[in-house]
């Protein structure tokens, strides 16, 4: 690996682009409230941006099913004002790396509308995975796999025919030993790449490639796929040549990279996405899957390092982003979940590697509790109120004391905001040396600029029960977490920073802190 490669350690931060800054005042986020925002951005210390898709959609699943991915939607505005956003956040150092959606397209996709006019076994319908049914008349699904989503991964069409969809039926997969697939998706990387991206993430990138047959699954596998059960809808060896071909494209454009969206959890199949042929980096989500509990956090930690350490490429770490309850409340709600939501932060920003914060985490925001008729999210609809995940995709609340909060000029946001951010806002934290957006600023800029943070490698002190210290070796700096109920005495050194003011010399519960 390049040692001068500028994402190998740097702080990404990902915007929701629906939620992040409203322009024109249709409660909608768009890329000129982005760019209208760029000066927080380089202010909280960001290295790049995480642009969630922004592409011509219909909205089914908020931009992840994409009618033209060469192309913006005039929701969010036009190809001109993504060229000012990229040209002006490069002008003040941030890098800008956007989506890719290899696995399927909106069902008003082009392709999908010509598959739907054309006869089955057409080459229209090649480009999808359309199967013919099981049953004396084709009336039940070709296999028994169920969508991500909920509910059946198979819609049937009028000529009798089903396709395949893992996620929302408006999301068709596509056939990716279709060669006119790749091709595609090769011209979609590089229309983007020319016009000067430095990078992608790419979505379900455990997903695409298909087992030959389509045998059916372990109805007890997990959704998304880590899971100890046979499933054979994600994962399979097959989409390391999708990646391989993705990176022969990155390739020819200089410090250009891609991070893989990868829910496997087996430490060995996950290497091989980060094979010097194929991703740059894989988001680790074991932080995000583990509770607030420093023995298990030490074991995600020391099993996520395993991984990219096998293949020379450094580790990926995210505490959230929106496809997950925010932290605040997965440590718990209320003043536990932000006392423990910034101990994380510390935590996390201690590591060495690569980093993903998710927009508003800076802001201790929470999960927002909506009612069902708000709900947008399509895996609400499919499968109840309580998987939605609008929970954690309500806009950020930028200044003044009622909801939209300088998000929008239009009371009506796409999500409610609750006037309880009225104390959250960018506005009241920014000048406040105590706020969770101070401490995250204070934090990146201490990972930026001091020389404790080098090395690759951690060594682990001893601790009492409930809590850890690692030290950077190569750097030196420490970092102790107490998940414990009691404070606890801290390692030798100088304190940094904390994530709670020290109690006596003591770290208190729920806390973290830097020493060097």
């Amino acid at each position: 690996m390049r040692q001068e490669a500028w994402w190998q350690d740097a702080v990404f931060y990902q915007v929701y682009v629906r939620s992040f800054a409203d322009s024109d005042g249709d409660g909608v986020g768009d890329l000129e409230g982005i760019h209208s925002r760029l000066g927080y951005l380089e202010l909280l210390g960001v290295d790049a941006l995480w642009l969630t898709p922004f592409y011509r959609s219909p909205m089914a699943d908020h931009g992840y099913d994409i009618a033209d991915p060469r192309d913006v939607d005039p929701m969010f505005g036009t190809l001109g004002d993504f060229d000012v956003l990229l040209t002006e956040a490069h002008k003040r150092g941030i890098k800008v790396t956007v989506d890719v959606v290899p696995n399927h397209t909106s069902n008003q996709h082009a392709w999908f509308k010509s598959a739907m006019a054309a006869a089955p076994g057409s080459p229209e319908r090649d480009r999808y995975i359309f199967r013919d049914g099981v049953g004396p008349t084709g009336e039940d699904p070709p296999n028994n796999w169920v969508s991500a989503f909920g509910g059946p991964a198979w819609t049937r069409v009028p000529d009798g025919q089903w396709y395949l969809h893992l996620f929302a039926p408006q999301q068709p997969d596509l056939n990716w030993a279709n060669p006119e697939v790749a091709a595609d998706l090769e011209r979609t990387l590089r229309f983007w790449l020319e016009r000067g991206v430095d990078g992608f993430r790419i979505d379900v990138a455990h997903g695409m490639a298909k087992p030959p047959g389509l045998p059916d699954m372990d109805p007890r596998a997990d959704a998304l796929g880590p899971s100890h059960y046979y499933d054979p809808r994600w994962d399979n060896d097959g989409v390391h040549e999708i990646h391989q071909m993705i990176r022969k494209v990155l390739d020819e454009f200089p410090d250009a990279m891609a991070v893989g969206e990868i829910w496997v959890t087996d430490e060995e199949r996950l290497s091989r996405y980060l094979r010097p042929d194929e991703l740059h980096l894989a988001f680790n989500f074991r932080l995000v899957l583990t509770h607030f509990d420093a023995d298990a956090m030490r074991t995600a930690i020391e099993r996520s390092l395993t991984v990219p350490a096998k293949v020379g490429a450094p580790a990926t770490w995210t505490l959230g982003n929106h496809d997950v309850w925010r932290q605040v409340s997965r440590y718990g709600g209320g003043e536990t979940g932000v006392r423990r939501a910034r101990a994380m932060a510390l935590v996390e920003l201690a590591l060495p590697g690569t980093v993903y914060l998710y927009n508003g985490e800076e802001l201790g925001l929470a999960n927002v509790e909506l009612a069902p008729a708000d709900m947008a999210d399509p895996r609400a609809k499919t499968s109840g109120a309580e998987f939605g995940r609008d929970v954690s995709r309500v806009p950020l609340p930028w200044e003044g004391d009622l909801p939209p909060f300088g998000f929008s000029r239009n009371p009506r946001t796409w999500l409610p905001m609750p006037a309880e951010w009225a104390g959250l806002t960018v506005e009241k934290q920014i000048e406040d040396a105590d706020s969770t957006l101070s401490l995250y600023r204070q934090a990146i800029e201490l990972r930026k600029t001091h020389p404790a943070f080098g090395g690759d490698e951690l060594e682990w002190y001893g601790a009492p029960a409930g809590c850890f210290a690692f030290r950077r070796r190569g750097g030196g700096l420490v970092c102790a977490l107490n998940t414990s109920a009691s404070p606890i005495a801290l390692p030798p050194g100088e304190v940094l920073l904390s994530s709670s003011p020290l109690v006596d010399g003591k770290l208190p519960a729920d806390s973290a802190a830097w020493l060097i």
